[in-house]
Formats: C-alpha cells, structure tokens, sequence
C-alpha cells in the first residue's frame, strides 16, 4: 500500500502537461494489451477499430509532450508538415511503387484519402519525434548529419516490427514476396528515405525535446511489438529483429538520458 501511495504522489507531483502524457500512455498500453483480448472475444474484425483508438491515444500523448516544451503553434505547424509529407509519399508510392515498392491499402483501415489511410500520416507523427529523441540523446545536435542519420535509423527499427504485423492483418498488401518475412527490402529503402528527407527539412535538432516522455514513448513500443509480436502473434522473427533493433538504440540513449 505504501508503495501505490508513493507512486500516487510521485505523479501528483508532477506539472499537469507530464502528468497527462503519462496518463495517456498508461491507457495506451491498457488499449495494446486489450487489442488481442477483443480479437479473442470478437474476431479479426474488431483489429481496425482496437488499433485505431491505441495510436489515437499515442498520437495524443506525443503531441502533448511535444507541446509542452515547444508550445501549440510549433508542434501544430510540425505535425502539418509531417502529415502532408507522409501521406504525399505513400500517395505517390502506392500508386508509382517509388520508393517502397509495390504495394497497395485495403479498406480494412478507414478513412482514407486518395487510396491512403488518414491514420498512416498520424503513425509517422507519433513515432518520428520519438527518434529524433533518440538522436538528441545519442549523437547530441552539434553534428546535423549524424542526427538525421541516426533519426531515420531509429525510425525505420521499427518498421521491422511494423510491416509484418500490418500485412498479417491485412492492412495493406504486397505484390510479391518480399525477403524480410514477406516484406521487399525496397520497403526498408523507402523508409529511410522518407525519415531522412522529413528529419531534414523540419531540422528538429533546432529545438529541445521533452527526453523523457519521448524516451518512454519509444521504450514502450519495443516492449509492446515485442512482447506483442513473439507471444500473441505468433511472429518470433519479425519479434527477434525489431527487439534487437530498437533496443540497442533504448540502451544507447540510455547514458544520454541520464546525463541530461
């Protein structure tokens, strides 16, 4: 009981802004966890709506702790420019094959605009600042090309989870068998050219970030996907590979997260 206390004023103390990014992760990991359960109780078709409401929640929890060191109107202008520059790449890229490759949306993930799912631009918000944090506490802001550089890396550790999850619950469907569990090694270039050109032209390395709750953001994912992937997907490779990934990077960051 002194322990719940403890941990009850631990985040009372906290400023209102932390308390409700921390608030909202814990009801994203309670919306994760309850994803299999419902799939168990309904079936495959309550995956879209479960999902759907789980990265409404992380979205929210990003922008906020966005917002609570960069104020409303940055993070907002972040967010637009992030929004039209991902749902114009994977606008050009289902219907040209560049640069993922040839891929298309089902209409499992709705609503969509111009083939793409309004929620793919929202997926990349609220991961990207996540790797950009990573980059502030690795590589630190002085060397420009080594943050984009290591940005889109952490960025892209995670489609290793991703894009074999997504296919398997048919959100979006390949036109030949890729070498990754299904998934073109193209893929993955076109993932690292699309965090790379983002992390770019926005130049977040301009600006402080809120380490922790982005830290946290990005620890929860790896724990999530692999956990997730390996013991109730039945997806141990994509599991091994993405755990690997992100998790070097997690224990990376982790002397930069302390030393600040």
């Amino acid at each position: 009981m002194n322990r719940v206390s403890t941990a009850r004023q631990l985040f009372l103390a906290l400023p209102h802004q932390q308390r409700a990014v921390y608030g909202l992760v814990v009801a994203w990991v309670l919306a994760m966890i309850a994803v299999p359960i419902l799939r168990w109780t309904f079936g495959d078709t309550i995956i879209p709506a479960a999902i759907t409401f789980a990265l409404m929640v992380q979205f929210s929890a990003v922008f906020i702790a966005l917002a609570s060191v960069w104020g409303l109107r940055r993070v907002g202008i972040v967010f637009g420019m992030v929004a039209i520059m991902t749902w114009g790449v994977e606008f050009i890229g289902s219907k040209t094959n560049f640069p993922f490759g040839s891929y298309d949306y089902t209409p499992l993930l709705q609503p969509q605009l111009g083939g793409v799912p309004l929620l793919i631009p929202i997926a990349w918000f609220m991961m990207l600042p996540a790797a950009w944090n990573i980059a502030h506490l690795t590589v630190g802001t002085k060397n420009k090309l080594a943050y984009i550089v290591v940005a889109t890396l952490a960025m892209t550790a995670w489609d290793l989870f991703l894009d074999p999850q997504m296919v398997a619950w048919g959100f979006w469907e390949w036109h030949e068998y890729g070498a990754y569990f299904g998934i073109p090694l193209v893929n993955y270039f076109g993932w690292l050219l699309t965090a790379f050109v983002i992390t770019a032209v926005i130049r977040p390395y301009r600006w402080q970030m809120p380490r922790y709750p982005l830290w946290v953001v990005y620890a929860v994912v790896w724990f999530l996907q692999s956990v997730g992937l390996a013991v109730f997907w039945g997806m141990a490779g994509p599991a091994f590979f993405g755990c690997i990934s992100m998790g070097a990077f997690l224990v990376w960051s982790w002397r930069g997260l302390n030393e600040h």
